[in-house]
């Protein structure tokens, strides 16, 4: 097992998954501390990084193309503080970080986890019922329907259409857009047979919002009516990388061997902690 606690949250690795904890500093942004924890399959992941800043690191996940409702709602435009994929590492922890990351990339290299596109979402997005408000109204989604409300700070034209209730079964479509400089942005629901080219502003279907602290949350309930729609399937010309060669016992047995090593100079030099080496150590003798 492999674990690392930051100010920022906790990732920890067990072999078959990531699990992602939020922390609780005042730089963690709103949709990462409403998500919750978030439990990453190690199929689900096509690869992770480990970059070093002069005070701080950041470790990235990158998830398999239509694996999660939550970036495929949003388009990957959710802001670092937001991002749940993102983590950020004080430099007194960046021989943990790396070696983390050479745990997970090992795990995915060891399970053959291809990292082209899926047909289905391996995560669930986020649980419901939940409810945000922002911009000109509320959006709540109780798993079956959206529920729209406005405040007195909508347009009469939309206003006058009252309380819309839109059932999932009749979305095509939804989207989150952030608000970017003078660009308002804007959570917006494309119901099956009533298209419309009217802005955010004046749409009965949709919310705008405009850069406000609570703009991220409104993603979440995008995101939990994105797990519930028909899953996009990758296009058909999309080319999926060789699968790996399988390795043989050996070879396996040997990078283990290293990998022991490599730990015990970790931890001679302080890099880990008694504890942090001893449950790594573990973690690799069972999977021999």
């Amino acid at each position: 097992m492999a674990e690392i606690i930051q100010r920022d949250g906790t990732w920890v690795f067990d072999g078959d998954a990531l699990r992602l904890t939020p922390g609780r500093d005042k730089s963690v942004g709103l949709l990462r501390r409403d998500l919750g924890e978030l439990v990453v399959p190690l199929e689900a992941l096509a690869g992770v990084s480990f970059e070093q800043g002069k005070r701080t690191g950041r470790l990235r996940l990158r998830l398999r193309e239509g694996a999660d409702p939550l970036i495929q709602a949003t388009g990957g435009r959710l802001t670092e503080p937001q991002d749940p994929y993102q983590l950020l590492v004080e430099s007194d922890r960046y021989g943990v970080a790396e070696y983390l990351t050479d745990e997970v990339r090992n795990a995915l290299l060891l399970d053959h986890v291809p990292s082209g596109p899926v047909d289905r979402y391996l995560l669930p997005g986020p649980a419901v019922p939940l409810s945000a408000s922002a911009g000109d109204g509320t959006a709540a989604f109780d798993g079956e329907q959206v529920r729209l409300e406005w405040n007195w700070k909508t347009e009469d034209a939309k206003a006058s259409a009252g309380v819309r209730t839109i059932a999932v079964s009749d979305i095509a479509a939804v989207e989150w857009l952030p608000a970017a400089g003078l660009e308002n942005g804007h959570l917006r629901f494309t119901v099956k047979h009533s298209p419309t080219k009217a802005p955010p502003k004046y749409d009965p279907h949709a919310v705008e919002l405009w850069g406000f602290k609570k703009d991220p949350l409104m993603a979440l309930v995008a995101a939990a009516v994105q797990a519930r729609l028909p899953h996009p399937v990758a296009p058909a010309d999309a080319v999926q990388p060789p699968p790996l060669e399988s390795p043989t016992a050996e070879d396996d047995h040997d990078a283990l061997l290293r990998r022991l090593r490599e730990l015990g100079d970790l931890h001679r030099t302080g890099v880990l902690t008694d504890e942090e080496f001893t449950l790594a150590k573990q973690a690799i003798l069972k999977r021999m």
